[in-house]
């Protein structure tokens, strides 16, 4: 397989409210193969469209997502499952500048929702992949979850859940090329972008490097159309280089 733009044509977006979930759904309505997409959420979807399903699921919870998937059509197939949620920060938790600062609770936190409901995901989710098509399962990751790559130290939950989440996408990509074999499992760094999630920190970036939700979707697109089969378990940025772990 050498390209997936024509091969995707149904998808599952959780995170789907956040910024960039909400610019994916966009960009798939502007896609005329594109039958239809779930979307999932804790939030009320804004999208009124007949090609899109939504759902309410909170990833915090496992019952939640089983359920969810309980729900669904046994019939029903997926090209593409992308993962868009992450947590970084609310008004009482920032990322720690100083082990100090460190939180049991907070770190807990960080890791279910980065690294541990992406994963249940899959658990759940797996049974929608085709078995006999292409498929990609995509979750964002973040290039501050690269070990090699830690020039500067703090945020130690963000950080090493972003870790745990490459080496959940590795590990899953090993079990998926046995049990769907044309699948890709990848996770995907959006570059920084303007949202919730990153606007206490956009001070310390040069306005020229800070993507628009639409724009780090554009390019996004552009890696899960050029991927193949022999880079599952990699870690992609925005603009299509590699994430060495």
């Amino acid at each position: 397989m050498t390209s997936n733009s024509n091969s995707i044509k149904s998808v599952a977006i959780f995170g789907s409210n956040g910024s960039i979930g909400s610019a994916f759904i966009k960009h798939f309505l502007n896609q005329s193969s594109i039958k239809y997409i779930y979307s999932f959420s804790r939030a009320v979807n804004n999208f009124n469209h007949p090609k899109v399903h939504h759902y309410f699921l909170d990833i915090s919870d496992e019952k939640s997502i089983s359920d969810i998937a309980d729900e669904l059509p046994d019939d029903l197939n997926f090209d593409l499952i992308l993962i868009t949620s992450g947590f970084l920060h609310t008004e009482v938790i920032s990322p720690e500048k100083s082990v100090r600062f460190i939180s049991q609770q907070n770190l807990l936190d960080y890791f279910n929702i980065n690294a541990i409901a992406p994963l249940l995901i899959a658990k759940y989710f797996s049974k929608f992949l085709p078995k006999n098509s292409p498929s990609i399962f995509a979750a964002l990751s973040a290039r501050v979850g690269s070990i090699g790559d830690n020039k500067l130290g703090g945020w130690y939950g963000y950080r090493a859940s972003k870790a745990a989440l490459n080496m959940f996408i590795k590990t899953l990509s090993i079990e998926f090329s046995l049990a769907l074999k044309q699948s890709i499992v990848i996770g995907l760094h959006p570059g920084t972008v303007a949202s919730n999630l990153s606007k206490p920190f956009l001070s310390n970036y040069k306005k020229n490097s800070v993507f628009s939700p639409e724009e780090s979707v554009s390019y996004l697109v552009k890696v899960l159309n050029s991927i193949t089969e022999n880079d599952s378990g990699k870690i992609f940025a925005w603009n299509g280089s590699e994430i060495i772990a």
